[in-house]
């Protein structure tokens, strides 16, 4: 049986909740200093007004960014939940990763929202097993099919 390590929930403020955060297994087994990391995290809201997560941060990468240069600045509505990292959802990468790091280790990371405040949590790398996608893969040259100028 294949499993996983599910990532830790941690409540941010009565109405704001982190589900399952982790770190996406990485393509090769492991992040190196330097490379980037995937989160993969749901946020739950079960209050009557939207917050915004407005800051991701932490003592082992040098910034969070949304991919394509969207705004970190993630809204998750009332009485609703956002899957970051779920296909068509948004996504969090932690950039120039400062410590290495393999599947079941973990780092802190800090989420910040508008109204609940903050709150710190170990984000833990997933286990090997999971199928991860790599977000493009480059043919090779020299298997180039087209024909050759003649």
């Amino acid at each position: 049986m294949q499993g996983g390590a599910i990532g830790p929930d941690a409540p941010v403020g009565e109405d704001v909740k982190l589900r399952q955060v982790q770190l996406e297994y990485p393509l090769d087994g492991v992040d190196q200093v330097g490379e980037e990391a995937r989160l993969v995290l749901g946020l739950a809201n079960t209050g009557t007004t939207a917050d915004t997560l407005t800051e991701v941060s932490g003592p082992d990468f040098a910034d969070a960014t949304v991919p394509g240069g969207g705004d970190l600045a993630l809204t998750v509505e009332a009485n609703d939940n956002l899957y970051v990292g779920a296909e068509g959802m948004p996504v969090i990468v932690l950039e120039d990763l400062q410590t290495e790091l393999r599947s079941s280790e973990s780092i802190p990371v800090t989420f910040t929202f508008a109204e609940a405040g903050e709150v710190t949590i170990d984000a833990m790398v997933a286990a090997e097993g999971q199928d991860p996608v790599p977000t493009y893969d480059f043919p090779d040259p020299a298997e180039d099919p087209s024909p050759e100028d003649g």
